[in-house]
Formats: C-alpha cells, structure tokens, sequence
C-alpha cells in the first residue's frame, strides 16, 4: 500500500492544501523518502509523512535523519488506531498509523545548496577520471 499524493482537498466550503507522502516499508527506499521529503518541504514548507503498521518505523527513521541534519522540524505527531478490510464486507482489523508534521528549519535552503554544490563538485570529479 503505496501512495505518494499531492494536490489539493476540497472538504465542504474549505480549500485545503495536501503535502502528504504515505510511507511503505516494501517498495521504496528509505533515501528516496527522504529525497521526496526535502522536495515537498522545499514547495510547500511543511511535509506530513504518514505510515501504517510495519511502516511506521521507516516514517520515524525519515522523520529523525531530516531533523538531525537540520532540514526539517517536527511540528506535531498524530498517533491513531484505524480500522482495516481485506475485503469488502470482512470484520475489520485494528492498524497503527502515525502522522508526522514537519515544516522546514530556517537554515533549510542553505543545507540544500550546499547539498547541490556536493553533487555538482562530485559530478565534476567523475567527468575528469
């Protein structure tokens, strides 16, 4: 169960902006959560990352490496109970979830350039072997 969404709700008279990435622990690496992070937090500020079940762990691990690194700072953390059906009609099964908020640090943009400025500087050296 995968999604990386991104776009807008319309929740009765309310526009509201949604800047979600829902985690899976089986399809994608932890970097490119990470990665995907920084986008969103670099376009809308603020990121909410959100994970069921076994996932939940990746989600705090991505959470943790970009508040260490200084890109990101925790806003709020929403842990829930969900129910879930296999099929249409089934009893449901309890799911953990959790939902992390994370708006950008104001060192945000210069960690990025410098980030850019490894690569660049990397892709440099590469060209000249």
């Amino acid at each position: 169960m995968e999604t990386v969404r991104q776009g807008m709700n319309i929740g009765g008279d309310a526009l509201k902006k949604t800047n979600r990435i829902q985690v899976s622990n089986t399809k994608k690496s932890l970097f490119f959560y990470v990665n995907l992070a920084k986008r969103f937090l670099q376009q809308y500020n603020e990121v909410e990352l959100s994970a069921l079940g076994m996932a939940i762990a990746t989600v705090v691990t991505v959470a943790e490496i970009l508040k260490n690194n200084g890109f990101a700072v925790e806003k709020k953390i929403k842990t829930l109970t969900v129910d879930m059906r296999d099929e249409p009609g089934a009893r449901p099964i309890p799911k953990a979830k959790i939902e992390i908020l994370l708006s950008k640090t104001e060192k945000f943009e210069e960690l990025m350039a410098a980030e850019a400025e490894e690569r660049e500087f990397a892709a440099d050296g590469e060209e000249q072997n």
